[in-house]
C-alpha cells in the first residue's frame, strides 16, 4: 500500500530539483534555492528568469557559465567582490539543464523557453573571454537595464 502511494504522488518539476551539475557546482556560493549569500555571492533565484527574457541577456547567462566573472558590482543594490570560476568543463547538457533550473526558480518571468545543448554548443565556438572581459559585458548588460 505504501509503494502505491509513493507511485501517485506527483513527480517534482524541474523547478523543486535541481540538475546534478548545479548540486555539484554552484549550490555551495549561490544555495539550493538560489539566494546566493550577501556581499559574496549574488542570488540566481528570480535574477537568472529576468536576465535570461531577453536574448542578450540569454547568451551572456550561457557565457557566464562556460567563462566565469571577477570582479566589484553592485547585485541588488549591494556591492560584491567575487570570482566565479569558469564551467565549460561541464557537458553542454549540463550547462544547459543548470540555465533551465535557475531560470525556473521562483521570483523570475514564468514563460522563459529551456536552455538546449545547441545553445551551449554555439556560445562554446565564439572566441573566449576573460573573466574580466565577462564583468564588462555585465555592466554594458546592466546598464542597459537587461541585468537587474
Amino acid at each position: 500500500m505504501l509503494v502505491l502511494a509513493a507511485l501517485m504522488l506527483p513527480a517534482p518539476s524541474s523547478a523543486q530539483t535541481a540538475p546534478m551539475a548545479y548540486t555539484a557546482n554552484c549550490q555551495m556560493c549561490h544555495q539550493a534555492a538560489g539566494a546566493g549569500i550577501p556581499g559574496q555571492f549574488p542570488r540566481v533565484a528570480g535574477r537568472a528568469g529576468a536576465i535570461a527574457a531577453k536574448p542578450a541577456g540569454r547568451a551572456y547567462l550561457i557565457d557566464v557559465l562556460l567563462n566565469g566573472m571577477a570582479g566589484r558590482m553592485m547585485v541588488d543594490g549591494k556591492p560584491i567582490m567575487g570570482v566565479m570560476p569558469p564551467f565549460a568543463r561541464l557537458s553542454d547538457t549540463d550547462i544547459a539543464a543548470t540555465l533551465t533550473y535557475v531560470t525556473k526558480l521562483p521570483g523570475g518571468p514564468p514563460r522563459i523557453a529551456p536552455f538546449a545543448a545547441a545553445e551551449i554548443k554555439a556560445a562554446r565556438a565564439a572566441p573566449k573571454k576573460s573573466a574580466t572581459e565577462m564583468k564588462t559585458v555585465r555592466e554594458q548588460l546592466a546598464a542597459q537595464g537587461l541585468i537587474p
